[in-house]
């Protein structure tokens, strides 16, 4: 008899130096390949999962395999988003085109947008659903509108693979994208170049000693994840150095805000949990296996993150355009009293021991409890439960 799902014990090791053992969940029987992305919809309760080969799987949140698609072509499937207002679209990316797809009656695409001539990396979705983001091979992000589905605008400034891109909330005209060049960019659509670049090998090099560099190799910080808080103001990106860089706007600025260190491997995956008690909860994932869980406000001001803002002016002078100030750039904040400050000594609230490399992290709420779900080198899904945060 073939089970939905199996259960298996994996550590969960708290931030105090406790460790504790918990019931994890493992999705089954969905896809024959490796699972490389996950996707859940704010409605009707419905996740969707793409894997090599072109298969797009659509599960209940009990564990169930609704529906299975093998894509025409047999592209390795590399995103899949829901759409934010419409339940009956559902974008996944898969070589070099998006196919929208309705995830309650998942048969042929309803329609297939050809983007460009490079395989897309990661795809976004505005708040409005006007507009869908494609972060590509090329290092192109290329902007599609809905209502015609063409290109409407590519933005070009990567020098080198452009790994992932997010649309900002609130700011349905501005996005983030992070790529193998080990560079930041923040887009407005009615420019035709980013408003900031950051290099975050510069960066880095900034900001260590000599001393603590001297004879030690590092990973270069090639960029593989970016995620955004509810705020639009907040950032953090995944790189292959072992951290999460954590950026922020602040005013007219687009500046470092600290690190996160506590992967012994690349970091790939990084996200923001929107469920949580406040929108500065993180979850990371590396080739490490390990995913930890990060509560970024409890970053407290401190004299060292003094001289860390002055180092941050430093390297303002090495983006590549100065912005006029953003008139909205705090209005997000207020959705919560204090911002988060920076503080390398961060430690994660918890530590889960995967145990296998991820290939991808999508929190969300499943039965009214919030769940982190990965994907690993397997063909299933392993669900972590957050009960108790």
């Amino acid at each position: 008899i073939n089970l939905t799902f199996s259960y298996f014990l994996a550590e969960l090791h708290v931030s105090e130096g406790s460790s504790a053992e918990r019931m994890a969940v493992k999705w089954c029987d969905g896809h024959t390949s490796p699972v490389l992305c996950v996707g859940a919809a704010s409605f009707e309760c419905l996740l969707a999962s793409g894997a090599e080969g072109g298969e797009v799987t659509v599960w209940s949140e009990e564990g169930t395999p609704v529906s299975t698609l093998r894509l025409e072509g047999g592209g390795d499937v590399t995103s899949a988003v829901f759409s934010p207002g419409s339940p009956s679209k559902l974008y996944v990316s898969h070589g070099e085109a998006v196919s929208i797809l309705d995830p309650r009656a998942l048969k042929q695409p309803v329609s297939v947008l050809r983007i460009g001539e490079d395989e897309i990396n990661g795809l976004s979705l505005n708040e409005t659903n006007s507009l869908l983001a494609a972060a590509d091979d090329s290092g192109a992000v290329r902007i599609v509108e809905l209502d015609s589905g063409k290109v409407v605008r590519t933005l070009r400034r990567h020098t080198n693979i452009c790994s992932s891109v997010a649309f900002r909330p609130q700011r349905p005209q501005s996005l983030v994208s992070c790529g193998l060049d080990m560079q930041v960019m923040l887009w407005s659509l009615q420019k035709a170049r980013p408003l900031w670049v950051l290099n975050l090998k510069e960066a880095t090099e900034e900001e260590e000693e000599p001393q603590q560099s001297a004879g030690r190799l590092f990973n270069p910080p090639l960029a593989h994840c970016v995620t955004v808080a509810s705020c639009g103001n907040i950032f953090a990106c995944a790189a292959e150095d072992s951290r999460v860089h954590l950026l922020r706007v602040a005013g007219s600025k687009f500046e470092r805000h600290g690190v996160l260190k506590a992967h012994t491997q690349g970091a790939s995956q990084v996200h923001f949990l929107s469920f949580l008690t406040h929108p500065y909860w993180l979850v990371s994932g590396g080739n490490d296996g390990k995913v930890l869980l990060w509560d970024i406000c409890e970053m407290g001001q401190t004299t060292e993150s003094k001289g860390r803002a002055k180092g941050a002016q430093r390297r303002k002078s090495k983006s590549v355009h100065s912005p006029k100030p953003d008139q909205s750039s705090s209005q997000g904040m207020a959705d919560h009293a204090q911002a988060p400050e920076d503080h390398r000594d961060l430690k994660p609230k918890f530590s889960f021991n995967h145990g296998e490399k991820v290939n991808w992290i999508c929190p969300t709420q499943l039965k009214g409890e919030g769940t982190v779900i990965v994907a690993d080198q397997s063909s299933s899904l392993s669900l972590y439960t957050l009960n108790g945060l």
